[in-house]
């Protein structure tokens, strides 16, 4: 059996060193598992009632992205608009698709995700920020909103996304926006969303951080009022590790993000994160990074079940990347000491 210390014993062993947190699923869980306790967005949609072409689509294009998905349906009404004009059934039912998929995709992010902050009480919200606390640096796999309303309970700490306001004019005509846009010119960020977040928007060429504390307007209202506006949520919701690492690579954002994980110093704590398969590239680049010292990595439950056996062996390959030993000290500590939420 592989012993597992306790999450004080991982703080006395990196005492007075950086430390940096990679979150993964269980962190979710851990508030609301009767929420978050699903595996994928597309697994987790709801297709029922949806014409049958909607969710082959999907296996046709070999993709689990909605958004792209979305998009393929609309230029298709749009191309079969300008090549065949009387085929007005199939512009009708290639409208109609991309609407009913929209509905879908909103139904699926609202389903598995609160209301509004106040779900969550500030019991939970306190343990969760002293948690958070001992890190330097945040990593999340989640594009849910509760790191970032947990953050909003302590707006003082110094805590930075990298977004700002986007007006730049005479401080005396300055009028808050509901949105902050992703610059990082300082370079202080130390908040990175690995996969994207549901309040990020593309607006163009500008990144837009939705403040919900500025519009009072509900998660689900949010959404489905940007995809109306042909505004998607930034969330890598691909299946596959390589897909999700293709849809990095299409954003600044994103790869800045990516790229800041390879370059970390210190020790890297992994909170509800399973090592799965799925997430290859960021396994990959937590063993690719020569400056870590350790790596700890939370197991929940019983250590000998045969699921958190094959956690632990992987978690000791990522000492290793392409054979060679990168020297990194690897730990397990129970995921329950760590008191994340409560």
């Amino acid at each position: 059996m592989k012993d597992l210390i306790t999450f004080k014993e991982c703080l006395g062993i990196t005492e007075g060193e950086n430390r940096h947190v990679l979150l993964g699923n269980g962190f979710s869980r851990a508030c609301k598992n009767n929420i978050f306790s699903y595996n994928s967005l597309f697994d987790s949609a709801d297709f029922i009632g949806a014409s049958p072409e909607i969710k082959n689509a999907f296996k046709l294009l070999e993709t689990t992205d909605f958004e792209f998905v979305m998009n393929s349906l609309k230029n298709s009404s749009i191309l079969t608009l300008l090549y065949d004009p009387s085929n007005i059934s199939l512009i009708d039912k290639l409208q109609n698709d991309t609407n009913k998929l929209r509905e879908i995709l909103v139904k699926t992010l609202t389903t598995y995700h609160p209301e509004d902050p106040s779900n969550i009480s500030d019991l939970e919200y306190n343990n969760c920020l002293k948690f958070l606390s001992y890190f330097k640096k945040i990593y999340s796999l989640n594009y849910d909103l509760l790191l970032y309303w947990t953050f909003m309970k302590e707006p003082g700490l110094k805590r930075d996304d990298g977004f700002r306001d986007s007006y730049s004019g005479r401080p005396q005509d300055y009028v808050e926006e509901e949105f902050v846009v992703w610059e990082n010119k300082t370079h202080n960020q130390n908040i990175h969303y690995l996969h994207g977040a549901l309040h990020l928007f593309y607006s163009g060429p500008d990144l837009q951080k939705y403040c919900w504390e500025r519009t009072g307007v509900k998660l689900i209202d949010q959404i489905d009022s940007s995809l109306r506006r042909n505004k998607y949520p930034l969330i890598v919701a691909e299946g596959s590790s390589r897909q999700k690492l293709e849809k990095i690579r299409r954003s600044d954002y994103l790869g800045h993000n990516f790229r800041s994980l390879g370059l970390i110093t210190g020790n890297l704590f992994l909170y509800g994160h399973s090592l799965a398969e799925n997430d290859r590239h960021i396994l990959e680049q937590i063993s690719e990074n020569k400056k870590l010292k350790r790596i700890f990595i939370s197991i929940y439950g019983d250590p000998n079940d045969p699921s958190k056996k094959e956690i632990i062996a992987r978690g000791e390959n990522l000492r290793y990347h392409r054979g060679e030993d990168t020297k990194k000290e690897i730990y397990f500590y129970k995921a329950e000491t760590a008191k994340v939420w409560r």
